[in-house]
């Protein structure tokens, strides 16, 4: 199928005017390329939760709160302290587009893209077709303790689902 712009239309599903640089809680689920399962296996599962703990070094201004890896997603909350990640070049009107969110998440699946990969050819994990996750990955800005309550408790239960 080629591609139509009057049909195929991707909607940005970041909340419109929201400063998304500022400090806050995010709730963040990314999800493998057409939910295929392959976070199975332990050491694909450590794997994963080992970059995901590496996020504060690579980024000083974040910690990291409550995760999950389940079989064809993670679910993990990102919490940005000190709301200056402005890494990125790009800018708008003379001012940096800062979307620290998103430049996490990418470097997060960059990383375990390629030691998936390698560890495909090195100790024979299962492939996977084109990309070993989704293009974008959903969020959810966590606004009171209620909510942070709620999502950890999601987080946590989540595999009961799978």
């Amino acid at each position: 199928m080629q591609y139509n712009p009057n049909i195929h239309h991707r909607r940005s599903i970041r909340l419109k005017n929201y400063n998304y640089s500022q400090d806050g809680y995010y709730f963040v689920t990314i999800c493998t390329q057409n939910r295929q399962n392959h976070f199975q296996d332990q050491c694909v599962i450590e794997m994963i939760t080992r970059w995901w703990n590496r996020l504060p070094n690579k980024f000083p201004n974040i910690e990291i709160d409550e995760f999950i890896v389940m079989s064809d997603h993670i679910h993990g909350i990102v919490v940005i302290v000190g709301a200056n990640q402005c890494v990125c070049p790009n800018t708008k009107r003379g001012r940096p587009v800062c979307l620290p969110l998103q430049i996490i998440v990418q470097w997060f699946k960059t990383m375990t893209t390629n030691e998936y990969i390698r560890n495909v050819k090195n100790l024979k994990w299962k492939s996977f077709d084109g990309k070993l996750w989704q293009r974008n990955y959903y969020e959810r800005i966590i606004r009171d303790e209620k909510e942070l309550y709620r999502v950890r408790k999601y987080i946590k239960n989540n595999p009961l689902k799978d």
